[in-house]
């Protein structure tokens, strides 16, 4: 939910650089409201690590319907959204070195008898997500929750496999209030938590949004993912433009074997502004 003629946002993270060929992921998306209460957008994401030239990359279109408003002065808002798109991960073996290839009375490289299976896969995904947020200005606090769930299709996972696995559901639940300390300074703390199978993430975190100036506000926060890294983020909005930087601490047995293997995050989003002007009335979203 914002209030303008588009958004678009990007984002590039370079992840465990400590480790030999890390991750690192490029994303980029763009957004645009229609006068029926859709917002329409795709949004795509190119990761790529390891030694044998491992990719993952996804792209999706994503609609959203914001109609539903409740309550005095209709400023308790829900959204719900619908995803749907491709994934597609690779590899190429050729850069990659088997144990059998090594010749222990030349100390050279043989072919390898490895039998590769599915280097390349694609297949087509969805999810779904809700989201309520309280858009009330004025007020001290202002309450937002959302639920997604992706893969509910749950798609073949034939990448490297004879099989014809199946991608788990993964599922996504945050919340978090904004409070209003003064009319130029505001907090936001928020909690998230995902699971997919037996695999789950915690996070809690807050970040404070500064008054600097009439069209500038300055961002500062941090968050704590349980049992994996700490997290310090800052930045700043000028007028339609939003950037941030983000750097992770590993605090798990990772983080101790590599000698800090951490992570550097830049995001970039830059909003239209309507041309038609619109009522001063104060639009809180929350952001995170």
């Amino acid at each position: 939910m914002f209030d303008g003629e588009y958004r678009a946002s990007a984002i590039y993270r370079n992840q465990w650089s400590s480790v030999s060929s890390p991750f690192s992921t490029i994303g980029a998306s763009v957004e645009v409201p229609t006068e029926k209460n859709l917002n329409v957008g795709v949004s795509l994401i190119n990761q790529r690590a390891g030694d044998g030239g491992y990719t993952y990359t996804t792209a999706y279109g994503n609609v959203a319907y914001t109609g539903l408003r409740f309550g005095r002065g209709d400023f308790q808002r829900i959204a719900i959204g619908l995803q749907a798109g491709m994934i597609q991960r690779r590899f190429n073996p050729s850069k990659l070195v088997f144990d059998d290839q090594w010749n222990p009375v030349t100390g050279g490289l043989k072919p390898t008898q490895e039998v590769i299976n599915n280097p390349s896969a694609t297949a087509f995904d969805a999810g779904a997500g809700i989201l309520y947020h309280d858009a009330a200005p004025g007020k001290r606090a202002n309450v937002f929750a959302g639920f997604s769930a992706s893969h509910i299709n749950q798609p073949e996972n034939r990448f490297g496999s004879v099989t014809n696995e199946k991608m788990s559901v993964r599922y996504t639940l945050h919340g978090g209030v904004r409070l209003a300390m003064s009319e130029t300074v505001s907090i936001t703390p928020h909690v998230l938590y995902l699971r997919q199978n037996n695999a789950e993430e915690k996070m809690l975190g807050a970040y404070a949004q500064l008054r600097a100036a009439a069209t500038t506000d300055l961002l500062l926060g941090a968050n704590y993912r349980l049992k994996d890294a700490f997290a310090i983020q800052a930045g700043f909005s000028y007028n339609s433009l939003v950037f941030s930087a983000s750097y992770d601490i590993n605090t798990s047995d990772l983080g101790r074997m590599t000698r800090g293997a951490n992570s550097f995050e830049i995001g970039l989003t830059f909003t239209g502004i309507k041309k038609a002007k619109t009522p001063e009335v104060e639009f809180v979203c929350p952001r995170l």
